[in-house]
């Protein structure tokens, strides 16, 4: 169900850069592993739409490429570069086509076929995409390429996906009742944060995204970008405008987000990702200095991801993913150390299967839609969407008033039962929620602009409070 890789057979003349452009241009194929479940959170966002057929380029590709693995070789360190890429010169060059020709020899010795080469500088290493013959055993395959010295490791392409459904929206926002929005709003929108949604493509035509998306990168090989249901849905719950008048409010509208495709969306119901596209995806956010990475979806524990993941945590990223309760432990990325796993609020069972999983709103969510629209959604993985948006109005609170504690993830203030309580997580405020009523949301920013106010200090304030929702 996931496209992996299959490619055309390339030229070995001309230049790396082109021959890589080649490669970009073709289409990668799907792999489907018994192990890949839908995501939790991402339910159907769009009525159910006729399987593909046995002819379509997605069923061909899920019929030819079950036998792609991922190979890490080391690389140098001077190869590395921020933007990704091998950089221009003789000299990097000939050392992308030794690591080529590295690759080219070693598929040999194996009856394999390298598909495509693609550096990932995050991790010091180039990712080589290869496919084994018809009948080839995975497991063996990636023994044989492990007992390579220049390999580091090597893995299946895995699978990874999202789902959700909709109904007529109407004008209702879990969040803003619960988590006190107007009143969180006064003190941050998430003005000039950085969000990564690793997704589907973003309508950012969208006129309740007007000028919310400061880039948007197309990971998916052999397509075009194009905005989608899941994607748009999931930057309206996190960014959607504040005030114009029209459509929802998102949790952290002044964010800027980076709407980053690593998945694509194969009919109404059925939203996949592979390992490749979203390791690049990671990688870009990585080197664009993301502060924080949503990551709405669910799949396999898989080698690449989770080293990626572990160099965001190591940079103090947030990565944030919704919890699938159908997975053991809650499903990968989820259950990943370090990563803010986030379930259901209406549904316990969630949260029990990952531990230290948070809750938040998962049902009914009015969200945006492509083409201009609303409706509504459901799934953890717009729960994770909301998640990510309370920190981003964390993180910029923090930088308005020079914070120097703890990420803003370390700081989330648990509710009884998993929930957050958002006005005590934004404020300075530790520990955990007592079994009573918190404070109202207002009393603890009166106090906290009080204690600014008593400490010679400037209290952050947004653009204006948002009323009148």
């Amino acid at each position: 169900m996931i496209f992996a890789g299959t490619w055309p057979a390339r030229a070995r003349a001309g230049a790396l850069v082109d021959r890589l452009l080649r490669c970009l241009a073709a289409p990668f194929a799907a792999l489907a592993l018994a192990a890949a479940v839908p995501c939790a959170g991402a339910d159907d966002v769009a009525p159910a739409a006729a399987e593909p057929s046995t002819s379509s380029p997605a069923a061909h590709a899920s019929a030819t490429s079950a036998q792609q693995v991922l190979v890490m070789l080391r690389a140098p360190t001077a190869h590395a570069r921020l933007d990704g890429s091998y950089g221009g010169s003789y000299t990097d060059a000939a050392r992308a086509q030794a690591r080529e020709r590295l690759a080219e020899r070693l598929a040999a010795q194996h009856g394999y076929t390298v598909v495509t080469v693609w550096p990932m500088p995050s991790l010091g290493m180039d990712c080589i995409v290869m496919t084994l013959p018809p009948g080839t055993s995975l497991a063996d395959g990636v023994a044989a390429l492990e007992a390579h010295s220049e390999v580091a490791w090597a893995q299946p392409m895995n699978e990874f996906q999202a789902q959700g459904h909709t109904d007529p929206l109407y004008a209702l926002q879990p969040a803003a009742r619960e988590w006190n929005l107007d009143e969180l709003h006064a003190v941050a929108t998430g003005r000039s944060v950085r969000v990564a949604l690793l997704d589907s493509g973003v309508d950012e035509r969208h006129p309740d995204l007007a000028g919310t998306v400061d880039r948007h990168v197309n990971f998916v090989d052999g397509q075009d970008y194009v905005a989608e249901a899941h994607g748009t849905a999931l930057a309206g719950l996190v960014a959607a405008r504040a005030d114009n008048g029209i459509g929802m409010v998102g949790i952290a509208p002044d964010a800027h987000l980076l709407a980053l495709r690593a998945c694509w969306e194969v009919n109404a119901r059925q939203t996949l990702c592979n390992s490749l596209s979203l390791a690049k995806a990671l990688n870009f956010a990585i080197e664009h200095h993301a502060e924080i990475i949503n990551m709405s979806l669910s799949g396999p524990v898989d080698p690449l991801l989770g080293r990626l993941i572990d160099v965001a945590l190591a940079r103090r990223l947030q990565v944030v993913a919704a919890v699938d309760a159908r997975l053991a432990n809650g499903g990968f990325p989820a259950a990943h150390p370090g990563v803010i796993a986030v379930a259901d609020e209406a549904d316990p069972s969630s949260a029990a299967v990952t531990a230290g999983a948070w809750t938040a709103p998962a049902r009914d969510l009015p969200a945006t839609a492509p083409g201009g629209g609303w409706r509504m959604v459901s799934g953890t993985s717009f729960a994770a969407g909301q998640v990510s948006g309370l920190l981003a109005l964390m993180t910029q609170a923090d930088a308005s008033a020079q914070h120097s504690g703890g990420a803003p993830a370390t700081r989330l203030v648990r509710l009884p039962g998993g929930g957050i309580d958002a006005c005590a997580s934004l404020l300075p405020r530790r520990g955990t929620a007592s079994a009573g009523a918190p404070p109202a949301c207002h009393a603890l920013i009166a106090a906290a602009a009080a204690a600014a106010a008593n400490a010679g200090a400037v209290t952050p304030v947004a653009a204006g409070a948002v009323a009148g929702r």
